[in-house]
């Protein structure tokens, strides 16, 4: 396991030498592939890491059958297998990659029985996830694959250390692909906004009330952003001073927008849902929905 004071270095590191590197806008549609009717074409790359996934088994489902690709990082094969039933083979990812230290071998067994590619990734020096994301990102661009977007499950709970390393492999990831990189866990959505201005739909009606931009390893020196109740106007943001937590959004958001110098870490919360009804109704807070015109618009 990497050592937390590396990490954060690395981001700093990597801070400093993107700062002066203003991205075009770039537009972020977090929770859109989702949306009932919309994940059978939604050109998703997953992957699974080492935490439950209970709580977002419902998204899971609705995105894996149109799912492009599908890997498990090492223990994150233990946690899809937990999560699923055990009769239903289609839960089977199409890679198991890492150092297994934490997979179990008839889980390795079972899943290369049923046709998954296991890779066995033993350098120390990168994360299980880091390596995983760059088999993936190897495959999609070998075989033209048609992805638009990297949607990681687990990456959130449990030791602190190892959410920072997943954090940071948001850093890692750009070296490496221009694809976004969305990670999920719990009730909990997180991405990277590399410098320059951003535009962050918010319109899916699966977004929880709460969202937030954190400054991760540097000092953030100017940001600006429209659609949240509590908005920066050329702001500084810095661990020690101002971050922007607990934010909410504008009433009747559509988007938001961010323009920042540095980067930040855009977080928002997801809905819980707790069943998958028919036809791709909606079931979460005890209601069930038919499309997302229907579902509370409310975010006070």
């Amino acid at each position: 396991m990497l050592h937390i004071g590396w990490l954060l270095g690395r981001c700093v590191s990597y801070a400093d030498s993107t700062s002066t590197r203003m991205a075009a806008e770039k537009l972020w549609s977090p929770l859109s592939c989702f949306q009932p009717g919309l994940q059978k074409d939604a050109n998703v790359a997953l992957i699974i890491l080492n935490r439950p996934i209970h709580d977002v088994q419902p998204l899971l489902k609705r995105i894996w059958d149109g799912a492009v690709i599908r890997a498990a990082a090492d223990g994150g094969a233990n946690r899809l297998q937990e999560c699923m039933s055990q009769e239903d083979h289609r839960y089977v990812p199409d890679i198991v990659s890492g150092d297994f230290d934490s997979v179990r071998e008839e889980v390795v067994q079972y899943c290369k029985e049923r046709g998954s590619d296991v890779i066995h990734t033993p350098d120390q020096n990168s994360t299980d996830f880091t390596k995983c994301l760059k088999i993936v990102v190897n495959i999609v661009k070998k075989k033209s694959l048609a992805v638009d977007r990297i949607v990681v499950f687990g990456a959130f709970g449990g030791r602190i250390d190892q959410t920072i390393a997943n954090i940071n492999t948001l850093f890692l990831a750009s070296a490496v692909t221009d694809l976004p990189v969305y990670l999920l866990g719990d009730d909990s959505l997180a991405c990277l906004l590399f410098p320059g201005r951003h535009r962050i739909k918010v319109d899916t009606g699966l977004e929880a009330e709460w969202c937030g931009l954190i400054p991760i390893g540097t000092e953030c020196k100017r940001a600006s952003t429209t659609g949240l109740k509590w908005n920066l106007d050329n702001q500084s943001m810095q661990f020690g001073g101002m971050v922007s937590t607990s934010n909410s959004y504008a009433p009747d958001a559509q988007e938001v927008t961010v323009s920042t110098e540095q980067p930040l870490l855009w977080t928002m919360g997801i809905q819980t849902l707790t069943s998958e009804g028919h036809n791709g109704s909606l079931s979460y807070n005890g209601s069930s929905e038919q499309s997302k015109q229907e579902v509370p618009e409310s975010r006070s």
